[in-house]
């Protein structure tokens, strides 16, 4: 028997907040189907959701049924942010590679456009995704009274009320404050990864460099010098290469 969400605190700030907002650079971008003129507009809309769930989707990473489908009208837009969301990138990029907690955080952000109100809620979405699985707990974000009043069927979330009170500057979008993996998957992954060239650059603070009379000023002179050069991988493009004289004649 599955257990039903547990009640948790809302915040009586931003997004459950009514106010008056004044448009600028801050306000969000609403992308809905209901205002689509032409084929153009509809890839428009595509790309938006797939940077809302993805950040950023490779062709690997495309999901091309669901966008004919979504093109033809035999879905709605919700029904293509659940398709997505269920898709092998969203579960081994997401799902896999994150805690459920985290993993609620990122949902939360994505679906409902908006921050976790507390860890309660953490736990209770949580519950959730232990009890009836994956699946269910997208099913449940996406069924949720939050979800219809804002987005309902045929909008893309976003990140709602951005700007906040008090603020210069408004919040971090959620692709860049809740990343894909966190940090030990991040190392595991080896990101980010430092590739060096052929030589290192050498920086030394003007507080340690050395004085006048200083044995380390004849450094640089010794390295001048052509016997204390050593090897360098030599930089060969691979334009230059003759691959035909360098296969055995048979």
């Amino acid at each position: 028997m599955a257990i039903p969400l547990l009640d948790y605190a809302p915040k009586t700030q931003n997004a459950r907040v009514e106010g008056y907002t004044i448009p600028g650079d801050e306000q969000p971008i609403i992308f809905t189907s209901e205002n689509v003129l032409s084929p153009g507009d509809m890839g428009v809309l595509i790309e938006a959701a797939y940077r809302q769930i993805f950040f950023h989707a490779f062709k690997w990473d495309r999901e091309p049924f669901l966008e004919s489908q979504l093109r033809n009208g035999q879905i709605t837009v919700r029904d293509f942010i659940r398709g997505l969301l269920l898709s092998n990138t969203f579960l081994t990029s997401f799902y896999e590679k994150n805690s459920n907690y985290r993993f609620v955080e990122q949902c939360v952000q994505r679906i409902l456009g908006r921050d976790v109100y507390s860890e309660d809620e953490k736990i209770s979405w949580s519950i959730i995704v232990g009890t009836k699985g994956y699946g269910g707990f997208i099913d449940e974000l996406l069924n949720s009274e939050e979800y219809l009043e804002n987005f309902g069927y045929d909008t893309v979330p976003y990140q709602r009320r951005r700007s906040l009170p008090g603020r210069d500057r408004g919040e971090l979008p959620f692709n860049i404050k809740s990343p894909r993996y966190d940090d030990y998957y991040r190392g595991v992954l080896g990101f980010p990864q430092i590739i060096w060239q052929n030589e290192i650059r050498r920086f030394i603070p003007q507080e340690q460099q050395p004085k006048a009379g200083d044995p380390a000023n004849f450094l640089n002179a010794a390295r001048s010098l052509p016997s204390a050069k050593g090897n360098t991988t030599p930089r060969v493009s691979t334009g230059n290469l003759d691959y035909m004289s360098r296969v055995p004649r048979r």
